[in-house]
């Protein structure tokens, strides 16, 4: 089975650890070299401590399940002869207390809209839409990896 790498690093900036006022940015390398600032979300701990210019690991989870499901998506629909031109996930993640009283991602929603080429036969109904997206989802690897909620609304777009 594959192996996936990603590098996490944090270093104290100087400021008082241990009464927890020290910046929770941080920087993520993956294996192929590329490297992004992360922080804490300041929804989770409050600014100054926290990066909003940063990917937060809640995002970033959204992120990872969206990015899944299309690429699933697209092969699926590359293999039923569906010409996509286009896909937009505005995904969301929603925290709340899970049935012990803590704080989880209990739901991602996602939210795909998809445009076809110029070049497709025939845009699919809405319905064929929902099954071939139900396949992306029982595909997807992280999906299967996870304990949250996810739910689909995919549309065409107008």
């Amino acid at each position: 089975m594959s192996q996936h790498l990603a590098t996490v690093q944090w270093q104290h900036d100087g400021s008082p650890f241990t009464q927890r006022r020290y910046s929770r940015r941080h920087r993520w390398q993956f294996d192929g070299g590329l490297q992004v600032p992360a922080s804490s979300s300041p929804d989770v701990v409050p600014l100054p401590y926290s990066d909003p210019s940063a990917v937060d690991p809640e995002e970033a989870f959204v992120a990872a399940l969206a990015s899944c499901h299309m690429l699933w998506f697209l092969d699926l629909a590359s293999r039923a002869g569906w010409a996509i031109s286009d896909y937009q996930d505005a995904a969301i993640g929603h925290m709340g207390p899970d049935a012990q009283g803590r704080t989880v991602l209990r739901e991602v929603l996602l939210r795909p809209v998809l445009r076809l080429g110029p070049d497709a036969a025939q845009r699919p109904s809405q319905t064929e839409l929902e099954a071939m997206h139900h396949r992306a989802h029982e595909a997807c690897f992280l999906a299967n990896s996870v304990r949250c909620t996810i739910r689909c609304e995919p549309r065409w777009a107008d």
